[in-house]
């Protein structure tokens, strides 16, 4: 009788262990390789559209305890974060076979605040200066040069699951109409080039001289007048100066990207961004 009862709770036993097995083989494999991301909010556009999903690698800047993954579903009641499970490796801003980003890298990082998940790009370098004077970047005391690119063009509606209307230039605008922001083409001192979007005359256009620490880097999203980064200091609410050692890893192509309000919505998957690389 006892051998029998063994066996029927083999089924069991195996199914728990499978499901244990299958978690910690995903943990380590986001842990080490690549971490998906879906964007949120449009600070990142054109480069990257809300509803975007992308998968971080993780092995460009080595690891540190930023590599460590967060899960946080608070309509479960969890809330795990990275600190949480690898908190003894913060504070030294080193990393584990740590590799130097680039400017003009597309980078996912932690908050040096609260700890949310961002991504950027990289404009300021340890040991730079970076100041915007009338909407142009200028880094070291020299203009980024800019050229046209024409508008980008979208619907104004609400947009992915925060249900957020687009700012537009040429607003305001009614519902279903054609929202516009002036686009030009950046090229930075490395000769990396990527497109900036504008709105108008807004707070952020115009900055003090930013120096960047060393051991530290100044990111800005590429939709510069709807974008919260480091042009704002960290003491008035911003993001501020990010260390090395909260990079999770460099975004490089966009997977698959849904102009809905989830990426289950398959209907609404955008088809001209399978497989994008990142500029």
């Amino acid at each position: 009788m006892a051998e029998t009862a063994e066996k029927k709770q083999n089924p069991i036993i195996e199914t728990i262990k499978t499901i244990v097995y299958a978690l910690l083989i995903a943990g380590i494999f986001r842990t080490l390789f690549f971490q998906p991301f879906w964007i949120p909010s449009g600070s990142m556009k054109d480069t990257l559209l809300i509803g975007d999903f992308v998968f971080v690698n993780k092995m460009a800047y080595g690891y540190s305890y930023a590599s460590c993954p967060s899960l946080r579903l608070p309509q479960f009641g969890i809330d795990i974060d990275a600190q949480d499970v690898c908190g003894m490796f913060d504070g030294d801003n080193t990393r584990l076979w740590g590799g130097e980003p680039e400017r003009g890298d597309v980078i996912v990082f932690r908050h040096p605040g609260n700890g949310a998940e961002f991504i950027k790009r990289l404009i300021g370098m340890p040991g730079d200066t970076i100041q915007m004077r009338q909407g142009r970047l200028h880094i070291n005391g020299e203009p980024v040069p800019v050229e046209d690119a024409g508008n980008f063009e979208e619907i104004y509606e609400r947009q992915g699951p925060q249900g957020r209307y687009p700012a537009c230039e040429n607003g305001p605008v009614g519902e279903g109409a054609v929202c516009l922001k002036s686009r030009q083409r950046e090229t930075l001192p490395n000769g990396r080039t990527h497109n900036i979007l504008n709105v108008g005359n807004r707070v952020l256009d115009n900055t003090p001289v930013y120096s960047v620490p060393e051991g530290e880097y100044m990111f800005i999203g590429d939709n510069r007048d709807n974008s919260t980064d480091s042009r704002v200091p960290l003491a008035a609410r911003g993001v501020g100066f990010v260390p090395y050692e909260n990079l999770i890893g460099r975004a490089d192509r966009v997977m698959f990207s849904s102009a809905g309000r989830s990426m289950f919505f398959f209907w609404t998957w955008r088809g001209d961004r399978f497989f994008k690389a990142i500029e």
